[in-house]
């Protein structure tokens, strides 16, 4: 599989279609695996979080889910992957790929978030928990949300409890090597199919503003993520960019 290191992780140079079609070839019994789409304010935490390159590196796939990025490690001369959202990839899983009677997983979401999700998609067996707030700091909790992922196998196993802690219940998922199928960490993704969160219009998304449209919907949440953390990935890029110079 190609891939194209940034930030020291070894992303997936990949389009859209090809990540689908390797997620899809996968059987619903296989180990379980899991997919991690980091974005600017993920890669800005790799300098502060110690465990997260090691979660990264043991994912399936690694998936650029940054414009912003992109963009500006071409500015700096550094070689870019595909940029796969993971709204857009999670979009094309339930809309294309995944049958009303197939059974899913969902870790995260109100249920009456996921009574919208299904209404909306067709999807009807949907095994769903919403883990309570703080359960990464709860070993019984941890260990619940743990255990009903590995009582509940799907293909699918969709992730949305949030960053980091997503990634860290896969990861630990994985270790423990008893359920089946493939974790998506997706965060809000299910929430714009729901339809209890509204997306950025497409142009905006393709024009790399999609982090302003959210900074205006919810200002008070996501202030210090998109102007105060997010912005450190551009000196990881320039410092990338220099070592790659100087290097023989």
């Amino acid at each position: 599989m190609p891939e194209v290191r940034l930030c020291g992780v070894d992303f997936a140079d990949l389009p859209i279609g090809a990540v689908a079609q390797r997620l899809l070839a996968r059987p619903a019994e296989a180990p379980f695996a899991y997919v991690v789409t980091p974005n600017a304010d993920h890669l800005a935490r790799l300098q502060r979080l110690p465990d997260m390159p090691g979660i990264y590196a043991g994912a399936l796939l690694r998936l650029l889910d940054s414009r912003v990025v992109a963009r500006a490690a071409r500015l700096v001369g550094l070689p870019v992957p595909e940029v796969v959202p993971g709204s857009d990839l999670t979009a094309l899983l339930v809309r294309q790929a995944i049958a009303p009677e197939e059974p899913v997983t969902i870790l995260g979401m109100e249920p009456a978030a996921v009574a919208a999700l299904a209404a909306r998609t067709g999807l009807r067996r949907i095994a769903h928990h919403n883990p309570p707030m703080g359960f990464d700091q709860d070993p019984a909790a941890w260990d619940r949300a743990i255990r009903f992922v590995e009582e509940h196998p799907a293909r699918f196993i969709f992730l949305a409890v949030g960053s980091p802690r997503q990634c860290r219940l896969a990861h630990a998922i994985a270790q423990r090597g008893r359920a089946r199928g493939t974790g998506l960490c997706i965060g809000a993704s299910l929430l714009f199919l729901a339809g209890t969160e509204r997306r950025a219009p497409v142009p905006v998304q393709r024009a790399g503003l999609e982090w302003a449209w959210r900074l205006a919907q919810d200002p008070r949440r996501l202030a210090r993520r998109y102007l105060v953390d997010s912005p450190r990935v551009f000196a990881m890029l320039r410092a990338e960019a220099r070592a790659r110079r100087v290097a023989p």
